[in-house]
């Protein structure tokens, strides 16, 4: 039991978890590399890779939450998960600065590929581009009451408004669906297809991988949904709430800086869709 020990570290035991989780890492880079190469049985290795990863999240933040709930996760462990999401959300945040680098690369220096776009950002390719007060605004303002609604839920929970922590979760994953189905409709209605040129690639890749990000978040969001129903969050012990809070901040963020770089910014006097 955690109140045996006369340490406030968590001395995991031996699990299969870490290492099944690096292999069906490997397995699923590999069946992406297959797709992309359209060889044989890519989607066998890719279905493998997803399954082991599924089940190695699952059972791997199970074996976590167990742990919390046991009382291993003393202030100086809770500490050192902090660590982690901030360095991880840190990780993550240099991810997208590679989408806006190239992003600002293309549209700034449109001169230097100019065989490929006319020296002219948008490209020439580009007929139009998609109009950033229609549903990129819209979707704005979703994830901008998103914030307050997790931020609602985080300070009910704090205060012990177990009701009020449960609507601002509600509410907040209730925001997100909506956003992926108005950006999944956005998409099927954009006046121009993926790849083909540098606008459309960085378009997509930027947006895209912001869009999953979101139903990441949303996935984070309703597994803090259930837990609360469990009765597993308190005043003084919520890191796994915490760090989801955070992790819907950070999308939020990314969000601003993709409405006013890419759909304001970026599409600037271009003719709209």
């Amino acid at each position: 039991m955690a109140g045996n020990v006369n340490h406030d570290y968590h001395i995991l035991p031996p699990d299969i978890w870490p290492f099944l989780g690096s292999l069906s890492a490997l397995v699923f880079t590999s069946g992406m590399v297959l797709y992309m190469h359209e060889m044989a049985n890519a989607y066998l290795v890719l279905g493998l890779g997803i399954a082991g990863l599924i089940a190695t999240f699952f059972s791997w933040f199970s074996n976590i939450v167990k742990e919390a709930q046991a009382g291993y996760h003393t202030p100086v462990v809770q500490l050192h998960l902090r660590y982690g999401m901030i360095l991880f959300i840190a990780s993550e945040v240099m991810f997208f600065v590679g989408w806006f680098w190239s992003w600002f690369d293309f549209a700034l220096f449109p001169s230097t590929i100019s065989e490929v776009i006319g020296g002219v950002w948008p490209p020439k390719a580009i007929e139009a581009v998609m109009d950033p007060f229609d549903l990129p605004l819209l979707n704005t303002l979703i994830l901008l009451c998103s914030g307050t609604t997790v931020t609602w839920a985080h300070h009910s929970l704090i205060h012990g408004d177990r009701d009020g922590l449960k609507k601002g979760l509600w509410a907040t994953i209730i925001l997100g669906v909506i956003f992926s189905f108005v950006q999944a409709y956005e998409y099927s209605h954009a006046p121009f297809a993926f790849g083909g040129n540098t606008y459309s690639s960085a378009f997509y890749m930027a947006t895209g991988f912001h869009g999953f990000h979101v139903l990441v978040g949303t996935i984070f969001l309703i597994v803090c949904l259930v837990r609360t129903y469990k009765g597993h969050f308190t005043p003084r012990h919520h890191f796994g709430f915490e760090a989801a809070a955070w992790y819907w901040h950070f999308v939020d963020v990314v969000w601003l800086f993709l409405f006013i770089v890419v759909y304001v910014w970026g599409g600037w006097g271009a003719e709209i869709h």
